[in-house]
């Protein structure tokens, strides 16, 4: 079994990519709440491997940044970036929002694949997905006090369960796991974007 997602239809450096936009996210996040650069590191840790470490462990495996310091380096890199081209940050929102998605579709299929190795049913694989995808945002905004963005605005929790949906319709068909790893990446991200660009949400509870 594999420990890990199968990368083989999605380039290694975008997931590399997409852990750094997430480490950034928390790093900019903290920066507007003043935080010190240790304060800053540990909300960017938060997102980079916040949902990943909650699904290893309700798993009951080692959590992967434990076998693997790439996620601690990522988030080392993306704070050095963070202070030394502060005044150029605002300039590049768009940017780190596409590679934010990309990170949340490609951390859901990690959840997803990395729960069916561990041999659990199909269901909880979609909810280990999305934890996966979002949970390390909910942390970081329970560190920063706000209330977190996944409840409030926006569809981001649910893109990554639509994507998951999309990736069990096409593992019960048989498609390829190539196919179904590009398609549940294309609907997360799609979703994504198309939510944000349109300014969509859920309907408020009353």
């Amino acid at each position: 079994m594999n420990e890990e997602i199968n990368l083989s239809a999605v380039p290694y450096i975008i997931e590399f990519l997409g852990t750094f936009a997430f480490a950034i996210s928390g790093i900019r996040h903290a920066a507007a709440k003043h935080f010190d650069w240790f304060g800053g590191y540990v909300c960017g840790i938060a997102v980079a491997i916040g949902g990943g470490t909650i699904r290893d462990v309700m798993l009951g495996v080692t959590p992967f940044w434990m076998t693997d310091p790439i996620y601690m380096v990522c988030t080392a890199l993306a704070l050095c970036v963070v202070i030394v081209f502060s005044k150029h940050m605002e300039r590049l929102n768009n940017t780190w929002f596409v590679f934010d998605t990309l990170g949340l579709a490609l951390f859901t299929i990690s959840g997803i694949q990395k729960s069916q190795a561990c041999g659990q049913p199909f269901w909880v694989a979609i909810i280990m997905g999305c934890i996966t995808g979002s949970a390390g945002g909910v942390i970081r905004d329970v560190l920063l006090n706000n209330e977190p963005v996944i409840f409030r605005k926006e569809i981001y929790a649910m893109a990554c369960l639509l994507g998951g949906i999309t990736y069990w319709g096409l593992s019960e068909i048989d498609f390829p796991v190539e196919v179904t790893v590009m398609a549940s990446f294309i609907v997360t991200c799609t979703i994504r974007f198309i939510a944000v660009k349109y300014h969509i949400s859920l309907p408020h509870l009353k």
